[in-house]
């Protein structure tokens, strides 16, 4: 069996600049749906938004982190699920959250500021966290990682799509209205596409490792929606935030630490298996409990007089 820590998956430049344009393509969907109101909501109620966020950048990456010293995965893996862990909510959260009878509002207001603090927050995460153990912090060296390249990556296929989304929804209402919804199952289709592809090129690759990252991905991904919930549940949000937060933080970007992974790390085996298959599973995992969610209402009370969700 080979070395899943030295293995690169084949990935062809001329793919990787199109996935590159289609996660820029995605956020631009996204925003689509954001207003200016959306930031300013988050901060005229900021509690839940500020736990949310907490749990987000601060207690997923530090929950992986002692994840992967109990368990102890190869190396790339380990790197792999704390880049994941470093990675924004998916753009599936919304939907996910509006299924499950949450809070959706604070979702779609978790989303925005999200995206934009992960500009900052995602390159931060992986290389504090990264440079923790011996061995993520040699591949960190390995591959001699320039966090401002990282920055500026992300600012390329984050902060300028959603910006322009964000112009043209004010420009363009109904252009954006009408965009929106086919904007989302094109992308999805689309990434489902880029993530077949990838595993067909290297598929000999991915039937000898996937066995190696489908516990850890599922304890990751069952750490981060359980710690999102309780952690809610802590400050006495109500159980439509609770909801909310646990999807937002359950449900990771996935695409975006793609992206990352054959920009930086030449597709290194661990990392890129992780991540493809992070994107299947909490596809599965997200609406399995939104279903259970959805047969189960919040109580009455947890909802505001004018149709809204209380926090």
């Amino acid at each position: 069996m080979m070395d899943i820590d030295y293995v690169l998956l084949n990935f062809n430049p001329a793919s990787l600049m199109v996935l590159n344009i289609f996660i820029g393509f995605v956020m631009f969907g996204v925003a689509l749906d954001l207003k200016i109101e959306d930031f300013k909501n988050a901060f005229t109620t900021p509690k839940p938004m500020l736990i949310g966020l907490f749990a987000q950048f601060f207690l997923l990456p530090a929950f992986t982190f002692l994840l992967v010293l109990m368990i102890q995965p190869r190396a790339s893996i380990a790197l792999g699920l704390l880049l994941i862990a470093a990675c924004p909510g998916g753009n599936l959260s919304n939907f996910m959250t509006h299924l499950a009878k949450g809070n959706t509002a604070l979702s779609i207001n978790m989303s925005a500021i999200a995206t934009v603090a992960a500009i900052v927050m995602t390159p931060l995460n992986v290389m504090f966290w990264g440079s923790l153990l011996p061995e993520t912090s040699a591949i960190l060296r390995s591959f001699t990682i320039n966090p401002l390249d990282m920055l500026l990556l992300i600012i390329l296929i984050l902060g300028l799509p959603l910006v322009c989304g964000m112009y043209v929804k004010y420009r363009k209402p109904e252009f954006a209205a009408k965009a929106s919804q086919p904007m989302k199952y094109f992308s999805i289709t689309v990434f489902i596409g880029f993530v077949v592809v990838a595993l067909i090129s290297n598929w000999p690759y991915f039937l000898e490792f996937v066995g190696l990252v489908i516990l850890a991905v599922f304890l990751h991904n069952l750490v981060a929606l359980l710690s999102g919930y309780f952690f809610a549940r802590l400050f006495k949000l109500r159980e439509p935030s609770r909801r909310a937060i646990a999807i937002e933080v359950g449900i990771q970007n996935s695409a975006l630490g793609l992206v990352l992974i054959f920009n930086f790390f030449e597709g290194l085996g661990g990392m890129a298996v992780v991540a493809a298959w992070w994107g299947v599973w909490h596809i599965i995992s997200g609406l399995t409990i939104a279903f259970f969610w959805s047969r189960r209402p919040p109580e009455t009370h947890d909802f505001a007089v004018n149709g809204g969700l209380k926090i």
